[in-house]
């Protein structure tokens, strides 16, 4: 942690610096890939993706608790005519001038195991009439007890208490995978970059050797030693090392752009980036990556969840067909034309009340509406299994090249190393006139594509471990679970 504290100081200063003067700075692929996690854009969608879903968990894990709310009117006035039926009959239209006030105050708990809601209150009524008769009314509800019930509707919040966590889950699994992700595009700029400075290391001594070669050429041809077209070959050589020389320099450019606007540094650092040298050397086996995978991976939530949404839409289509609603409320009230008399001589206060709404003729609508929802359940289990094998299948794919890589990146090191040798030596034997410049030429494409080679089989080693990281969350290096204090994070 030290360690990459200093180095994101390193290049902060780097890059103020670099606003009076260029500034070169050496980078690591680790190095880079710290940098990307914290610096990145991609870092803080993911990490504003992750603090909508705690946020959103939270309002949830709300819903949950008592809940105090206070509700009040102060003033209502009006001044307006209504109209009233006598005994008789007829209407006429009575003035009405009057101001109102009141004020609730209320305890409010959501019934997980029933889908209802219960609630504890407390409540006054002020009412002054401002016109003959002049009078003060007021009204307490010093305490009461309501219960709201829905009967054989869905209970959604039983439904949220098992989809909710699910989807909280699978939030942290997917930042914790994103983080991955992040590490994955650095490795993709970071080895950018390398490629493209090796590219330019191997064009500048492909230049310089075919200046050389040439002048000397020229030399040989003014002896008789060696023919006209050896000679025009070397100066094509030449030529072509020039341009290749100015097209790997605009390469090289373009990829430090790119590095270097993804770790968000300033355009006056220029970063070196710096070979991997160690690799972590281990084997995977299929069977337990996806182990792991099943366990860790935001995937497997992510079925879950589908699945849980799912059967939800059908559960609620299905209680949709008939509407029954309880409501009940017990207490005691008093009024009087004072405040504190408002309090004596309480009566008691119920009320009960059942409503339903059941359809007798709707042409099948509800009933349609079940079959839809059971119909596109069964369009998401389908969709979930072949999701799934995919997933299996891609892990499986990601294990035998994981594995076979190693191999690959022995191989071609060692290949570059010989390509390396070989083209030395025959430039030397070019010298003293012993080949000809085919073979010359033919070693040099040899060393350069070896070499190239080396730095992609290099990339795809580091490219495939992240993926497995990211896609089993594990780190195989260390044997441990890849995890992340979420509340830590999310509210720093």
């Amino acid at each position: 942690m030290i360690r990459h504290i200093m180095v994101i100081l390193v290049l902060a200063a780097a890059t103020a610096v670099g606003t009076f003067a260029q500034t070169t700075q050496s980078i690591t692929l680790e190095e880079a890939i710290m940098l990307a996690r914290t610096n990145s854009v991609d870092a803080a969608v993911a990490l504003n993706e992750l603090r909508t879903a705690y946020w959103s968990y939270r309002t949830y894990r709300a819903d949950l608790l008592p809940e105090v709310n206070f509700n009040a009117t102060v003033p209502s006035y009006r001044k307006s005519y209504s109209t009233y039926q006598h005994d008789d009959g007829s209407y006429s239209f009575v003035r009405n001038n009057y101001m109102q006030m009141t004020g609730e105050l209320s305890i409010d708990q959501n019934i997980w195991l029933t889908g209802g809601k219960l609630s504890l209150n407390t409540s006054l009524d002020f009412l002054k009439q401002l016109e003959n008769p002049r009078y003060n009314r007021f009204m307490s509800v010093p305490i009461a007890l309501t219960l709201s019930q829905p009967i054989f509707g869905v209970n959604s919040i039983k439904w949220n208490r098992r989809i909710e966590p699910v989807r909280y889950a699978e939030a942290k699994a997917s930042f914790i995978s994103a983080s991955e992700d992040v590490a994955l595009k650095a490795i993709q700029y970071f080895f950018n970059l390398l490629l493209a400075k090796e590219n330019v290391g191997i064009a500048s001594q492909n230049l310089a050797n075919a200046r050389k070669l040439y002048e000397v050429a020229k030399a040989k041809r003014e002896m008789g030693q060696i023919s006209k077209n050896d000679l025009l070959q070397l100066e094509l050589n030449l030529l072509n090392a020039q341009s290749k020389a100015t097209d790997c320099e605009s390469n090289y450019r373009s990829s430090m752009f790119q590095l270097r606007a993804f770790l968000d540094l300033g355009e006056d650092v220029t970063l070196d980036p710096v070979v991997p040298t160690a690799v972590p050397s281990v084997l995977v086996s299929y069977p337990d990556v996806l182990e792991k995978a099943h366990a860790n991976n935001s995937f497997a939530k992510n079925i879950r969840r589908r699945q849980l949404e799912a059967d939800y839409a059908v559960a609620k289509a299905k209680g949709d067909q008939r509407e029954i609603t309880l409501f009940a409320q017990v207490g005691y009230t008093g009024t009087a034309d004072r405040f504190g008399p408002a309090y004596d001589r309480l009566k008691d206060n119920q009320i009960v009340e059942i409503g339903f709404k059941i359809p007798i003729l709707d042409w099948g609508k509800r009933r349609g509406k079940v079959k839809v929802s059971e119909s596109n359940r069964e369009v998401v289990q389908s969709r979930l299994r072949k999701e799934q094998m995919d997933f299996d299948q891609n892990i499986f794919i990601l294990c035998e090249r994981f594995n076979n890589q190693q191999q690959q990146l022995a191989i071609s090191l060692r290949a570059d190393t010989i390509a390396q040798r070989r083209y030395d030596t025959n430039v030397e034997t070019f010298l003293i006139g012993k080949i000809s410049t085919l073979d010359l030429n033919d070693s040099q494409v040899s060393k350069d594509q070896s070499r190239q080679d080396y730095i992609n089989q290099l990339y795809l080693y580091w490219n495939y471990y992240y993926q497995l990281r990211s896609v089993a969350l594990w780190d195989f290096v260390t044997n441990k679970d890849i995890d992340a204090d979420i509340e830590k994070i999310v509210k720093r």
